[in-house]
């Protein structure tokens, strides 16, 4: 099943960018900016950007840590990394790689934010909660956990290609994480604030880590 999912997503990273777009209302990069500007990170920083796909947040991310900083984006998909690293080949002290997020290739306590946008509702199970549990490993006591989601859309197309997506994962586990997305959350993080885009097509949760190491 997980060769499927990444044959999947090496296809889907050919016009990835343009279904988020269609669904967010993002053609121009306006909501990641908005993402970004709520990770609350400085220059010198280290941040972890998980299943970044084609990487689109990336460079935003590099505009808060600049060159003393580091940006890692990871995915375990090789077609999206493609495109991510051809978007940030220019950019001093940004690199992505493969990584399966339940098992990332870091030490403990190493970065100072984790981010994830349109990607939390696709990981499974055992992989959601390991990967919950990696988020959690690889944070700084007292960093955030920040995920950006699409709600569910009025557009009848989008909407249905919103369940489409969710229903891959199967339809008890889509219709769970819609009602208790916070209880999932709060499992892991002592503090879990939602905040509503200005396109009001997302919904960004910001989950603290507690400060005891």
């Amino acid at each position: 099943m997980k060769n499927f999912r990444r044959s999947y997503y090496n296809t889907f990273s050919r016009f990835y960018d343009k279904f988020v777009a269609l669904h967010s209302a993002d053609a121009q990069g306006a909501l990641r900016r908005f993402f970004s500007h709520k990770v609350p990170v400085m220059e010198g920083d280290f941040v972890l950007d998980i299943c970044t796909g084609t990487g689109s947040l990336l460079l935003y991310l590099w505009e808060k840590t600049g060159v003393d900083g580091l940006v890692v984006g990871a995915d375990f998909s090789t077609g999206m990394l493609k495109v991510g690293q051809a978007k940030t080949e220019t950019l001093e002290n940004v690199c992505v790689l493969a990584s399966d997020v339940a098992y990332l290739p870091f030490n403990a306590s190493v970065f100072d934010a984790v981010t994830c946008t349109h990607a939390f509702y696709e990981l499974k199970g055992e992989v959601q909660d390991r990967g919950l549990r990696e988020i959690v490993r690889v944070l700084k006591p007292g960093k955030p956990f920040l995920m950006m989601e699409h709600d569910v859309p009025k557009r009848p197309l989008i909407k249905a290609l919103f369940y489409v997506r969710l229903f891959s994962m199967g339809a008890k586990r889509a219709i769970y994480i819609l009602r208790h997305e916070r209880r999932i959350l709060e499992k892991y993080f002592e503090r879990v604030e939602k905040i509503t885009t200005p396109t009001g097509r997302s919904k960004i949760m910001i989950c603290s880590k507690t400060l005891a190491p």
